[in-house]
């Protein structure tokens, strides 16, 4: 089976930017996932935006002279799920949020990035799920069109505290989007102990994917403790065929215990699962 690997530049925030990239690299990884999060990585839209190409343009430097290319392009405007939620029910910022996903498709334009991923919205309290789940699909359908034109796919990151956080609302929220794909991220569901093959339907949906150790309780774990079958997981893409990055995506943050991870060595030991069982496919 043929793969793409990629390493997140947000795995390592300890680090300055430019040498979480030498460790990518050092790993052999030939593509990166950029998170653009605002308060909380090394790239925050606010200041990339003053000038998206430009600054995209500073970027695929660092990456070329490291023999990386992007794979992804991951907007986050704010360190919580509700302030700039694709859906969120005040216009001005469902607006801000819009424009800054403009920004986003120049900036990976720049860069080279043939896809941006993007939350999916929340379900707001002092309205119904429907209302929400209404909303989220008009704007996600607004993003998979501009993204159309922009020649960029895009793809929506279903996860803990979303207005999808369960394989079945996640693949009902694809059904509702024409054209909507997913940034498939299986940790999230195996967090609240659903089994891989119900998720598994959803890597058909799939244009790009986060891997890491998870099992039930936990968002991240040691390769040790996981249990999510990855064998499993790469031979249902290989049957999709599948064509996207597969990212490896430890992260350290405060935040669901993804902070009791040593990345380094726990990003080595799934890298190499993935590519010995990805070689014998």
């Amino acid at each position: 089976m043929k793969t793409k690997f990629a390493c997140a530049d947000f795995a390592f925030p300890l680090l300055s930017h430019e040498h979480s990239l030498d460790v990518s690299a050092m790993l052999g990884f030939k593509g990166v996932d950029i998170g653009l999060f605002e308060g909380r990585s090394h790239l925050w839209p606010s200041r990339e935006f003053r000038s998206p190409r430009a600054s995209a343009r500073r970027l695929g430097r660092k990456l070329a002279a490291r023999g990386l290319q992007a794979a992804d392009v991951f907007l986050q405007m704010a360190p919580d799920f509700e302030a700039y939620a694709v859906n969120q029910p005040d216009a001005r910022r469902r607006r801000k949020a819009r424009d800054y996903f403009e920004r986003t498709l120049d900036y990976a334009d720049a860069l080279g990035s043939r896809h941006v991923t993007g939350l999916p919205g929340v379900a707001f309290s002092g309205e119904s799920r429907a209302s929400s789940l209404a909303r989220a699909a008009d704007e996600l359908g607004w993003r998979v069109a501009r993204g159309r034109e922009a020649g960029i796919v895009f793809g929506t990151e279903a996860h803990v505290g979303s207005i999808a956080p369960t394989p079945r609302e996640a693949d009902e929220l694809v059904r509702r989007v024409p054209g909507l794909t997913l940034t498939l991220d299986y940790t999230h569901f195996t967090r609240m102990g659903v089994p891989d093959r119900k998720i598994e339907p959803l890597v058909r949906h799939a244009s790009h994917f986060h891997a890491r150790g998870a099992c039930k309780g936990r968002l991240q774990c040691n390769f040790t403790q996981n249990t999510i079958d990855y064998a499993r997981v790469l031979a249902a893409m290989k049957a999709a065929g599948y064509k996207g990055w597969i990212g490896v995506e430890y992260v350290w943050i405060d935040w669901e215990h993804c902070n009791e991870s040593d990345n380094i060595s726990e990003t080595i030991q799934l890298r190499d699962f993935l590519r010995r069982t990805a070689e014998r496919l």
